[in-house]
């Protein structure tokens, strides 16, 4: 992350050091930076981008992007009643991460959990994590 932030790519974390703390923006920015870099686009192309992208342009690229994978199969979404309790899937990403899951929706089944946890993971610098 240090090297995004220094490159200019990712906007400076509140705090220093180990107090570092980083909001919902830097995700965003992260998995937009991974997409671009999964569709060849150079960091120099991608810094440029980023400056003119406000959050909500951010969560609009990453969901368009994400979309093929989280909604296929949403046409078979099972329709529940209001007072039905609703059953949970865990998918570790990494340590102390994990993605949790409801079960009836699209974005359960397998290919968009791993298109998930990889996105988390590529975000996160991980890619490595099982």
């Amino acid at each position: 992350m240090r090297f995004y932030v220094a490159s200019g790519l990712l906007d400076r974390p509140e705090g220093t050091g180990t107090a570092a703390t980083y909001n919902y923006r830097h995700l965003l920015q992260l998995l937009a930076i991974k997409i671009r870099q999964r569709e060849g686009q150079s960091l120099e192309t991608i810094k440029q981008e980023m400056h003119e992208l406000t959050g909500d342009a951010l969560e609009r690229r990453i969901s368009s992007s994400l979309a093929p994978a989280l909604t296929a199969g949403a046409d078979t979404a099972v329709a529940h009643d209001d007072d039905q309790s609703f059953s949970w899937r865990r998918a570790p990403v990494a340590d102390g991460i994990e993605l949790h899951i409801r079960d009836d929706l699209p974005a359960a089944r397998e290919e968009a959990v791993i298109a998930m946890r990889e996105a988390v993971r590529a975000a996160l610098g991980r890619a490595d994590i099982r």
